[in-house]
């Protein structure tokens, strides 16, 4: 893997740009567009989203990597809870939630006179569902990651490379992700599944996910980590009881990113036209 060259295709598709807002969500690959943005482009402002589907520990990373840069970082409260095309869980719900980020974002970057505000989608995500990428049609938001080229393999040994502390923290998508389409969000429901994912993280787990089902957790780990979670099972089945499920499940298929889209039909589901261009 180059390293270098891909380092550098990044590093062109900055260099142009005045300033920035990154979109900084406390994972790798918005993490690599900060810290190459913060290397080639004069002025650079981070930006987090504050919200309860957004867990805690990924907006403390986010804070740590910007103390860590030297970058001024902002956190931007966001409204999709309250958006009702959000809560009833419709397979588009990301293009709303995305569409009230980038609104937000958008008008924090033109409060503070930036140029443009950069996103961490990169070429992988192309492969999969994302209704929420078609929001920043609308918006003053670019994509570097993707612009260059680059895949989740060669984001993270570029990040390692770097020296980024996140560069192996696994994906952690929003937390409206663990719900299956259909069954309505509420900031308690994203709160027992936050609370949920915390606990088990305390066991020694990396890689999960909560789904939730409504009275059931269904607990997503690799296959080699079911065993460990076997083994701890009356003490996993007595801490999610008191978040709040009657029952607690394995899935057996082990962890799986986007496994809830595995019921979506093979027919493309298009989401809503982006609002127009801003000026």
């Amino acid at each position: 893997m180059d390293c270098a060259e891909d380092r550098e295709r990044l590093a062109a598709v900055l260099r142009p740009l005045p300033s920035v807002l990154v979109a900084l969500s406390g994972g790798v690959d918005s993490a690599l567009v900060l810290a190459l943005a913060k290397e080639v482009v004069p002025r650079v402002v981070a930006a987090t989203a504050i919200s309860p589907a957004y867990a805690t520990a990924d907006q403390a990373a986010a804070a740590e990597l910007c103390a860590t840069l030297g970058v001024e970082h902002r956190t931007v409260p966001t409204r999709e809870t309250t958006d009702p095309r959000y809560s009833v869980n419709l397979p588009t719900r990301c293009f709303h939630c995305k569409l009230e980020l980038y609104e937000q974002f958008d008008a924090l970057a033109r409060q503070l006179d930036l140029h443009v505000v950069l996103d961490g989608t990169h070429v992988g995500d192309l492969a999969d569902f994302r209704p929420g990428m078609a929001a920043a049609e609308g918006w003053n938001v670019r994509s570097p990651l993707r612009e260059a080229g680059l895949d989740k393999p060669a984001i993270r040994e570029l990040a390692r490379q770097l020296g980024l502390a996140v560069w192996d923290r696994p994906a952690s998508p929003c937390l409206a992700s663990r719900f299956p389409y259909g069954e309505v969000i509420t900031i308690e429901k994203l709160a027992m599944v936050e609370q949920a994912e915390a606990w088990l993280r305390t066991q020694g787990f990396t890689t999960l996910r909560v789904r939730h089902h409504g009275s059931v957790a269904r607990i997503e780990v690799p296959p080699e980590d079911m065993t460990a979670v076997l083994h701890l099972s009356a003490s996993v089945v007595a801490a999610l009881r008191k978040i709040g499920y009657a029952y607690v499940c394995l899935d057996l298929a082990g962890f799986r990113s986007g496994s809830l889209n595995e019921v979506l039909p093979s027919v493309p589901i298009h989401p809503p036209a982006p609002p127009p261009k801003q000026a």
